[in-house]
């Protein structure tokens, strides 16, 4: 459905922007108050952790990712960053034609260094037996070699095994998360091999660096091979008086971020408070609406700080990182989620499984099958829990409607008909009605992927069965309102969304 600027009057546009800016406001003032009022139960059930950096408030620990992150970042990984972009630009000063092998021997040592000897091993053995399989050029045998190695990381015997290789769990888990990115990258360089015809370009010490390459060791982002290589044979790392802005500047952008990030976390509880489904239970709806976009906009925000740091330190190096995740408030669709929050996995995901498979260039079903193997793979990537399928089977379900609806209103009979009696305003309010119904399931899936089914059957029971709101703890039934109304915000939300795609395309 193509759209034009301006097509909405200025006074109905900054409506929008006000009701969607004055609910996000007013539901995460909800949500501080249920934080408040339930702090002390929370705080016997969770061990909040206290400090006085805002202000006395006390911190949701439960964001394991986060608190994760944060230790290891701290500890060891911000330092050891820090020490492969000096590594980086005194190579580029005096030993540039040899620039990627001292990167690729740093990252090995900074490996050993963080996971030992024996986690070192693993990950050479990961890459020599993707690279033997990879010498058969043959795509699926690629992928199969890929999967097996992936299924590994799920044997208890395995598990046991490794975890006794550390003194605490974050070391084995650190492990883990190595392991399974690089897993994207032996993959990704195994089916280049497999597509390519010079093999010089594609050598064991190609692979070596690609996959020791420290920024994105542990956690990503994820880089293709063929846009690593292109990169790293071409690059101009720049001189030390940009790099210098280059560094200030995103220092302070990861810096805000984190504060930002920080600040959620101590003003609302909604990571205890997700993990507590009786206090979930009795929040009334303006607090569990504001609970549901606080735990999405803290995913995003924790993103670009987790994204941010090695994007900053790629691009110090002359390389081009993947483009950081858009904002979630501005979304309004599945496809839309996929192509700007992980960019780097969405590049992966089209580029060795969607189009390889068929993609949108082939029959209907040939569609459909593509879609379901790359969401099939992406909930196995994460770990294949029981949650994580129903959050990918939503996620295939939304965009098989969306790419439905597109293709519908796009047969020259359904075009002409909507152009015939629908104004282009009229086009653009239906866009956006259309938009709220998919945002309301893309929110509701996200639920699912960070809160388990728990949270996606209290958020549907409450909201699109039931409809109970409690207030003054009195329970009132508010069916069909309370369905109607996060469907009008979110309408709101669209109508922001569309404009802002459309200058953001229009740039």
């Amino acid at each position: 459905m193509p759209l034009q600027l301006e097509l909405l009057p200025q006074w109905e546009f900054y409506l929008y922007i006000v009701l969607s800016f004055g609910f996000h406001f007013y539901s995460f003032y909800e949500v501080f108050l249920i934080s408040r009022e339930y702090e002390e139960e929370l705080d016997q059930a969770f061990d909040l952790e206290t400090d006085t950096m805002f202000w006395g408030f006390k911190k949701d620990p439960m964001d394991f990712e986060w608190t994760f992150w944060m230790e290891w970042g701290r500890g060891y990984i911000l330092w050891l960053l820090f020490c492969h972009s000096i590594v980086s630009q005194i190579s580029s000063l005096w030993l540039k034609k040899y620039k990627p092998w001292v990167l690729m021997a740093y990252g090995m040592a900074a490996c050993w260094f963080l996971l030992g000897t024996n986690g070192l091993i693993v990950i050479l053995l990961q890459t020599s037996v993707s690279y033997f399989m990879a010498q058969f050029k043959n795509p699926v045998l690629t992928w199969l070699s890929s999967l097996l190695l992936l299924s590994t990381l799920r044997i208890p015997a395995l598990e046991d095994l490794q975890r006794g290789w550390y003194g605490s769990e974050n070391e084995y888990y650190l492990l883990i998360f190595t392991l399974t990115v690089r897993c994207l990258y032996c993959t990704s360089f195994s089916l280049e091999y497999c597509w390519s015809k010079q093999k010089m370009h594609h050598s064991f010490l190609w692979m070596l660096l690609y996959v020791f390459y420290y920024p994105v060791l542990h956690n990503g982002p994820i880089i293709t091979f063929d846009d690593f290589h292109k990169q790293m044979t071409s690059q101009d790392s720049g001189g030390l008086k940009s790099n210098l802005g280059i560094f200030i500047w995103g220092t302070v952008r990861i810096f805000l971020w984190w504060w930002l990030a920080e600040l959620m976390i101590h003003l609302m509880y909604m990571h205890a408070i997700y993990s507590s489904p009786s206090h979930l239970q009795a929040v009334n709806y303006w607090a569990l609406d504001g609970l549901a976009l606080a735990q999405v906009l803290f995913f995003y925000v924790k993103y670009l700080v987790l994204f941010g740091v090695p994007a900053l330190v790629i691009q110090m190096d002359g390389l081009k990182p993947p483009t950081l995740p858009r904002c979630v408030s501005t979304m309004y669709s599945f496809s839309g989620m996929w192509r700007s929050f992980d960019v780097g996995l969405h590049h992966f995901l089209i580029r060795y499984i969607y189009i390889p498979m068929g993609g949108s260039r082939c029959n209907m079903f040939k569609m459909l099958l593509s879609t379901a193997i790359t969401f099939a793979f992406v909930s196995y990537w994460h770990g294949s829990h029981n949650y994580l399928w129903s959050w990918a089977v939503l996620n295939w379900f939304g965009i098989t409607a969306e790419n439905g609806v597109k293709r519908l209103v796009s047969l020259p009979g359904v075009h002409d008909f909507i152009s015939h009696f629908l104004s282009t305003r009229a086009h653009q309010r239906l866009h956006a009605a259309l938009a709220s119904v998919s945002t309301t399931l893309l929110i509701f899936s996200n639920l699912i992927f960070l809160g388990g089914h728990e949270v996606g059957r209290i958020y549907w029971n409450r909201i699109f069965w039931e409809g109970k709101n409690i207030s003054n703890h009195r329970v009132h039934n508010c069916w069909p309102w309370a369905t109607l109304s996060v469907f009008g915000f979110l309408y709101c939300y669209a109508h922001v969304g569309i404009r802002w795609q459309q200058i953001y395309s229009r740039d």
